[in-house]
């Protein structure tokens, strides 16, 4: 018998618009500007695999009592958080690792 604890993710069942439920796995949380963003994948379960890879981000909604998470209706934010995430989840970089450094055109 082994002491070790076995990995439990932190799931979220989400509701659409149409009434349809999803179950998510929690992947980061990222907070800004007093705000707190989610990033959420689907669960998959055995023997199922989703060709289409896609992750969620919810915001929470603290003007509600039970700190509901809600869409991001604002694209633009949107766009600049999945950056966000992205770079923090994977590591990726859309900039093919050039220099922050506005006098510097070359690329690492």
């Amino acid at each position: 018998m082994s002491d070790m604890k076995e990995y439990q993710p932190d799931l979220f069942t989400l509701e659409d618009e149409n009434g349809n439920e999803e179950t998510f796995e929690l992947v980061d949380v990222y907070n800004e500007n007093d705000m707190t963003y989610y990033a959420l994948i689907p669960q998959e379960t055995e023997g199922e695999s989703d060709e289409e890879d896609y992750f969620v981000i919810l915001r929470q909604d603290d003007n509600e009592a039970d700190g509901m998470l809600v869409s991001i209706e604002d694209e633009d934010e949107l766009d600049r958080l999945a950056d966000i995430f992205m770079q923090r989840i994977f590591g990726d970089d859309d900039e093919d690792d050039c220099c922050c450094d506005d006098d510097c055109d070359c690329c690492h």
